[in-house]
């Protein structure tokens, strides 16, 4: 697929995440949400992730760690 494709769909879904998180406070469709975004990799899908600079490392990781924290409070509202 193009990568256009991947960031309009890696962007669509952060959006829909960060909306469940912001307005509905529903955590887990956000946690949801934010983990299939990182199915569809904004950077190249032809570069290893140990090859990619350290930025993109860092944000896939940041994102990673939200999806976490996100999973975490709608445990946590049980």
């Amino acid at each position: 697929m193009d990568a256009k494709f991947y960031r309009f769909l890696y962007s669509g879904f952060v959006l829909f995440g960060l909306y469940y998180a912001i307005f509905s406070q529903n955590f887990s469709d956000a946690g949801m949400m934010l983990g299939i975004a990182l199915t569809f990799d904004p950077f190249s899908q032809q570069q290893p992730f140990n090859e990619r600079p350290t930025w993109q490392k860092g944000w896939l990781l940041i994102h990673l760690v939200l999806v976490f924290t996100f999973f975490g409070f709608a445990l946590l509202k049980l």
